[in-house]
């Protein structure tokens, strides 16, 4: 059975300040799988989207793995916590987007990684409205 991720953030919030602190757990379903994974990895990170290249940036990571022929425990959730920066804002343009995510990626003993990932909004800045020529 592949291994489900299931990413909750503290306090159920979508926007943060810049400066606040995101916390929150990972929790990888079903809890015996541990002996299947070699790590979990945990990003939060911020991406553009839209025109042109995508610019990515890793804020805060954190990697859980064996140790040794010891299989990686997860019955109990994987808590993180990080400050958040002050920039860049979330942003919603008509030509490029700012992203900010949680990302976790388990890696399996066998087989492909399983991604998941939640976004949130790092201030308030308001969607752009007015497309330029």
């Amino acid at each position: 059975m592949e291994p489900r991720i299931v990413i909750h953030l503290d306090h159920r919030k979508t926007v943060y300040e810049p400066g606040e602190i995101l916390s929150g757990k990972v929790i990888i379903t079903p809890a015996d799988c541990g002996e299947a994974i070699k790590a979990v990895e945990l990003s939060i990170l911020w991406y553009t989207d839209g025109k042109g290249d995508q610019d990515l940036h890793v804020h805060h990571f954190r990697r859980w793995s064996q140790d040794g022929d010891s299989p990686l425990s997860i019955s109990a959730p994987l808590r993180f916590q990080t400050i958040l920066p002050q920039t860049p804002l979330s942003y919603d343009g008509l030509i490029i987007r700012i992203r900010w995510c949680v990302r976790v990626r388990v890696f399996p003993v066998k087989g492909r990684e399983i991604v998941e990932e939640i976004t949130f909004r790092l201030g308030h800045v308001a969607p752009a409205r007015v497309r330029i020529q």
